[in-house]
């Protein structure tokens, strides 16, 4: 079998226990971008899952549609009050395509969903294209398989045979199948030394190795149950490479043993019938799941994280004109606000019997102020990157096309994020703004192809430069950052002098101005060696300080993509 046909029949699998006993399981993510690859597998689980109720939901779904809420129409047609089902409130297999996109708030409540109700299952198809696009961590600690479908080969792909009849019998066999009392304590170990701290992933494993033996016949979990389960749920969940006993250097190796005759039994204690594999073997095999990239996709998780932002966009704030729309919430007509009139009629519904009573008018409909709802919406800003790059001395022009490259980098990423560049750059006894913010990498190419460079090193102008580019940028709308570019420290102060003191003196008082405007900042420091004083700069300008000797175009880009995305 190859290796592509391995990776598919563990695919099979995974959808196999998943479809055995969804609600045990808690559900199953699928990683993977749109097209045949997922086609394939989306028609393998609905094949499966025949007889059990799918339901889709979006990422933006509301309260109403998961909870229920009143049913405005029965209500004003019967007279009295008429409520819905939600989505939530029956059993069901919950469908969610792009499922990297779900806030926070509806994470907790789906999450709430699969610990309370006995039933719900969550398929998450996430079909994030970085790193940082992903499955909340709340809702991922709750689905028991993790599946990433981006090293499938569609010509590697049999069909998938997830037979309903056979996965009938396997499911009445299920009950049936006991677990060695071995089996969850080699569970727990493993996942600690994988760094795994939820206490729900050796229980999830131990439920897909019960539906992997069920699957297979058996009333008794076997060592291959415990395997596929350690592949499934635990590696993917790895937060540490484990050492194993094949790593330890042999210190004292035992001699050799003489062989013994063929007529000679062996002895009993030499017998090796242990049913189940030791914590070892299992962690030999979750070993041999992990990606060679482990390290850094938990890097890169962890500066997404840091960012508190997937999208890459800038500051989200609320409005009630546009943008994408928000619960409603109470509060009073006028201005510029905008009514929900049914979400307003919703919440008089439940009121009108006791007011037609109260006033004795029984045709008319009752508003009272406490009723209204008004609408709300949720829209983010337009970033813009403010480059502000040394362009003094004999490495200008390297720092300069540094620079070019990062921004080029950045523009050509622009189409699907709100990301608009700037650049400034200080020389000799000023700055001077190369390039306002812009996405047009048309312009930015023809004004970045002649750059000055040389001279001292007025920083505190290239710094005064930014802040009032900013400040303009931050007038139209959009979130400004700001990155600076330098090996050096000032030695030409704001007036255009060659004072080092002062100099040093005025680049500090302009990092604290861009520092009480709250914008995100960055200090990469382009030096061979750590410039003294520039992380004492750093902190004044309340920025990370990075120092990037020889760093080149790819290598800017990604630290100033992940150091200056807004909480």
């Amino acid at each position: 079998m190859s290796a592509g046909e391995e990776r598919w029949s563990r695919v099979n699998l995974a959808l196999a226990c998943f479809a055995l006993d969804p609600a045990a399981l808690g559900g199953i993510w699928l990683r993977a971008r749109v097209g045949p690859v997922r086609d394939r597998v989306q028609k393998g689980l609905e094949t499966a899952l025949q007889g059990l109720t799918l339901r889709r939901l979006h990422p933006g779904i509301g309260d109403d549609a998961l909870f229920g809420g009143v049913d405005l129409a029965a209500t004003l047609a019967e007279g009295h009050v008429v409520r819905t089902r939600g989505l939530l409130g029956e059993p069901a297999v919950l469908v969610m395509p792009m499922a990297e996109r779900v806030k926070p708030a509806l994470a907790a409540r789906l999450a709430g969903a699969l610990d309370g109700k006995q039933g719900l299952s969550l398929i998450a198809f996430d079909e994030g294209a970085e790193p940082e696009e992903t499955l909340p961590s709340a809702l991922a600690d709750r689905l028991a398989i993790h599946l990433e479908l981006a090293e499938q080969s569609l010509s590697d792909a049999p069909d998938l045979p997830l037979d309903p009849e056979a996965l009938a019998e396997a499911r009445a066999l299920l009950p049936l199948v006991t677990v060695p009392e071995t089996a969850i304590a080699e569970l727990a170990e493993v996942a600690a030394r994988l760094g795994i701290l939820s206490l729900r992933a050796p229980l999830q494993a131990l439920a897909v190795a019960r539906a992997s033996a069920a699957l297979s016949g058996e009333t008794e979990v076997e060592a291959a149950d415990l395997t596929l389960a350690v592949e499934l749920v635990l590696a993917p969940r790895a937060t540490q490479i484990p050492e194993t006993e094949s790593d330890a250097p042999e210190e004292n190796p035992e001699p050799e043993q003489p062989d013994q005759p063929e007529d000679q039994p062996e002895q009993d204690g030499e017998q090796d019938d242990t049913p189940l594999p030791p914590a070892e073997m299992l962690l030999e095999a979750a070993k041999a799941m992990l990606p060679p990239d482990l390290l850094a996709r938990l890097q890169a998780g962890r500066a997404a994280r840091a960012s508190q932002s997937a999208s890459g966009t800038g500051a989200a704030k609320k409005g009630n004109r546009r943008g994408r729309p928000l619960p409603s919430r109470p509060g009073r007509m006028g201005g510029e606000a905008r009514v929900d009139l049914v979400a307003t009629l919703r919440a008089a519904a439940p009121w009108q019997p006791m007011r037609r009573k109260a006033v004795g008018d029984h045709e008319r409909l009752h508003i009272r102020m406490s009723d209204i709802r008004l609408r709300q919406f949720e829209e983010t800003s337009d970033r813009a990157i403010i480059f502000v790059v040394d362009a003094s001395g004999s490495a200008a022009l390297a720092r300069l096309g540094e620079a070019k490259g990062a921004i080029e980098l950045l523009l050509g990423e622009a189409y699907a994020r709100r990301d608009h560049v700037a650049l400034v750059a200080f020389r000799g006894d000023g700055a001077e703004v190369l390039l306002p913010p812009t996405r047009s990498l048309v312009q930015t190419k023809r004004r970045l192809a002649q750059l000055p460079g040389g001279g001292g090193t007025p920083l505190a102008a290239g710094l005064r430069a930014a802040l009032e580019l900013a400040l303009l940028a931050q007038g139209k709308g959009m979130t400004p950052s700001v990155a600076l570019l330098t090996d050096g420290r000032a030695n030409v102060d704001l007036s255009g002098i060659a004072n080092r003191a002062q100099a040093g003196e005025d680049a500090t008082a302009m990092a604290r101005a861009i520092r009480a405007r709250g914008w995100p900042g960055l200090v990469i420091d382009t030096g061979l060696r750590p410039t003294r004083g520039l992380d004492a700069l750093a902190r004044e300008m309340g920025a990370p300080y990075l120092p990037l000797p020889r760093a080149d175009a790819k290598t800017l880009s990604a630290a100033v993509d992940a150091s200056l995305t807004p909480a």
